[in-house]
């Protein structure tokens, strides 16, 4: 084994791992799928997902990033020549979803900025976002941060996320306190939190099934990268378990801060991303101190985002380390810079590129599908079938188990390794491929 770095404190590792899976889709798109797929209803199924496929995969990836002490590819590679393929897989994903994430990083920065110097939000967004030039020089920039964070190894990525997580949780504590106290917020708690057994059907459950598949970062080769820096004595399920009650109790929070004040001024709550950049401002433009409210939002919104493209791009750099026996600062230049290139043509899909589509997706979207139904699920079913039959996850349980860790539903977790879990990635998958099928259809 290959001796590597490793995180300088168990918080830090915390924090490094709950900042990868904590990004902007815990910030809208969890508590609008809560709130839209019946509520507390819907709550329950994804924690019960959350433990049934979240928590074990995690501990999979982690156990198998800390026994090889390698980068997702070199990883499978160890347990089978063939499973390289899972890796691969992951690096891919990581670089792709880097490339479009970054666009909209950029465009938190240019709302920070806008709210910084004029107090207000910039006054077209659609204008902004087909912009030829401006939405590059952004994307840019934020790429230029998470290239120098990673720049500086894991004790950078450890000392940013030991700032930025405890930074983002004061943050929403804070718009959430402005938020419950406006008018009509009760509206908002309720579209949340009160079980519908109308909206809860069978949809909602393949959404709570897809919402633990991205939210966690499964199968992206973040948990195996963040788990090849893991000192021996970490408790693997503990540190997991952390990992994902953190990022549910944040997503849960993210939608007491929203949607309270979204229903408050009588605003569409569905919009994705347009509820944080087109909606939100007008929120902040109606109350007292909503500039400084709005700094202080985004300002959440970036954390979030930069914590979450750091071990993207972490994801990326380790491979090029391991299996090209590139050094850390070569690896981390170049590969942000063939990063921001990628990026491009989704920062321009929406102004320049806005005629060209392909099989009927927008350049930035057409990168999302592939990523989020293609190459995440496919490197899932990977994972298990290597993992599951072509090695054995007995040897993942004596790595769980070291130092005298017990690991009491360890026969459960092999069950869930070979059976459960491949269903239920096989069920997202089917779900993408309904959904890419219908956009093409038209």
């Amino acid at each position: 084994m290959k001796t590597k770095n490793q995180w300088a404190s168990k918080l830090g590792f915390i924090m490094a791992t709950a900042g990868a899976a904590i990004g902007l889709g815990n910030l809208w798109k969890f508590p609008y799928l809560m709130g839209r797929n019946g509520g507390a209803s819907f709550l329950v199924v994804y924690l019960f997902f959350i433990c049934i496929l979240g928590v074990p995969v995690m501990m999979l990836e982690m156990s198998l990033g800390r026994k090889t002490r390698h980068d997702p590819v070199q990883a499978y590679g160890d347990i089978h020549p063939n499973a390289r393929i899972a890796g691969v897989f992951g690096v891919a994903a990581a670089f792709l979803i880097l490339s479009y994430y970054s666009v909209i990083g950029g465009w938190i920065i240019k709302y920070i900025v806008s709210y910084g110097t004029t107090f207000h939000a910039p006054e077209d967004f659609e204008a902004f976002i087909s912009a030829p030039v401006e939405p590059v020089f952004w994307h840019f920039l934020f790429l230029f941060i998470t290239t120098a964070v990673c720049y500086h190894g894991i004790s950078g990525i450890e000392n940013v996320s030991r700032i930025m997580m405890p930074l983002l949780f004061v943050l929403l504590i804070v718009i959430i306190v402005r938020s419950v106290t406006l008018p009509d917020a009760v509206l908002g708690l309720k579209f949340i939190f009160i079980p519908s057994s109308a909206a809860f059907n069978m949809k909602a459950v393949s959404a709570a099934l897809g919402q633990v598949f991205y939210s966690l970062s499964l199968c992206m080769g973040i948990t195996i990268t963040y788990g090849s820096y893991l000192g021996d004595k970490e408790n693997i399920p503990r540190s997991c378990a952390s990992v994902a009650g953190l990022d549910t109790i944040i997503a849960v929070m993210a939608g007491i801060a929203i949607f309270p004040a979204v229903f408050s001024f009588g605003l569409e709550p569905g919009q994705g991303p347009g509820l944080i950049f087109g909606t939100l401002p007008k929120v902040f433009s109606s109350i007292k101190g909503g500039a400084v409210f709005a700094i202080l939002f985004f300002a959440l919104v970036l954390f979030a985002a930069v914590t979450s493209a750091i071990a993207l791009l972490e994801v990326v750099v380790s491979f090029a380390v391991d299996s090209l026996k590139w050094t850390r600062k070569k690896a981390t230049v170049i590969l942000g810079l063939l990063i921001f290139l990628a990026g491009v043509p989704s920062a321009l899909s929406f102004g320049t590129l806005g005629n060209v589509t392909i099989l009927n997706y927008s350049v930035f979207d057409f990168v999302g599908m592939v990523t989020d139904n293609i190459l995440l699920p496919f490197g899932g079913l990977a994972m298990c079938y290597f993992i599951g039959w072509k090695w054995n996850p007995r040897y993942l349980v004596d790595e769980v188990e070291k130092n005298g860790v017990t690991f009491r539903l360890k026969k459960l977790w092999i069950f869930c390794i070979r059976f459960l879990t491949p269903i239920l990635v096989a069920a997202v998958t089917l779900t993408g491929f309904a959904s890419i099928y219908s956009i093409v259809r038209g």
